[in-house]
This record gives structure tokens, C-alpha cells and sequence, in this order.
């Protein structure tokens, strides 16, 4: 069951920080890949054991690393 939810959680996070890359600026793009990732992250760490605020730390820096390297070129989700 751990395995099921960490899978889960996994994939809600790739999908998450796939979305960071939503907004046209380059500090709108971290901000907001730094909150998903978070919110993914603090799932994460609570789920393994880490801890949320530890797992929020880590996904929120990704998240704000994804979000601030990538561009609105690079991610194409439609209109």
C-alpha cells in the first residue's frame, strides 16, 4: 500500500512541476513551480517519512528551479 501511494504521489508530482512552467515570466515561472513543488514535496515527505516541511523544501526548490530555467517556448499546453 506504501508503494501504491508513493507511486501516486510521484506521478501528481511530475504532473505538477510539468504545469510549472505555466506563466510568461521568469519569476512568475519560479513562483509558481516553487508552490507546486512544495505542495508536491510536503505530500512526498509525509508519505516516505522524510517529513513534510523537509519534503516541502526539497520540491519547492526543484519546483522553483524547473519553473525559473524553463520558458513559455518550451512548455506548450494549448490555448
Amino acid at each position: 500500500m506504501l508503494k501504491t501511494k508513493v507511486r501516486s504521489t510521484f506521478v501528481l508530482l511530475l504532473a505538477a512541476l510539468s504545469l510549472a512552467g505555466c506563466g510568461y515570466s521568469q519569476g512568475h515561472r519560479a513562483l509558481t513551480g516553487g508552490a507546486i513543488g512544495a505542495g508536491g514535496g510536503a505530500i512526498i515527505g509525509a508519505v516516505t517519512g522524510i517529513g513534510a516541511g523537509t519534503g516541502a523544501l526539497i520540491g519547492g526548490g526543484a519546483g522553483a528551479v524547473t519553473g525559473a530555467a524553463t520558458t513559455h517556448n518550451q512548455v506548450n499546453l494549448g490555448n
